[in-house]
């Protein structure tokens, strides 16, 4: 009875880590909008929808592409245009976010400051 009881502790404390570990560190951006400001002052918006694929628009410009996250970093990777000054793909570190959240990524020149809005702006 109390080697059951331990094995069922130890398989609760295992599937919590699991669940943690694959906890969703872009849902609160689904339905809502990821801005993203240069040093310039130009943004690019960013639209993330569950299914790992993107769409952005920076003034005129937009496009599309895919995301995932792996080791603590997003990766995008752009189909066809690319935003002024990105690379493809483009990779930053990534945690968990929520609306109202604002961050700096990059240093100089490439320096941004982004921001999650609620909405689709």
């Amino acid at each position: 009875m109390r080697k059951t009881l331990l094995t069922a502790i130890a398989a609760m404390a295992i599937a919590t880590t699991f669940a943690l570990a694959d906890a969703d560190v872009m849902a609160s951006r689904y339905g809502n909008t990821t801005v993203s400001t240069d040093a310039k002052g130009a943004q690019t918006k960013v639209y993330y929808n569950a299914d790992h694929t993107f769409t952005w628009k920076s003034g005129d410009t937009g496009g599309k592409g895919t995301w995932k996250v792996e080791n603590g970093k997003i990766c995008l990777t752009y189909e066809g245009t690319l935003p002024a000054g990105f690379t493809n793909p483009f990779c930053a570190p990534v945690v968990e976010r929520k609306v109202g959240d604002n961050w700096s990524v990059g240093e100089g020149d490439n320096k941004r400051t982004v921001t999650v809005v609620k909405g689709i702006q």
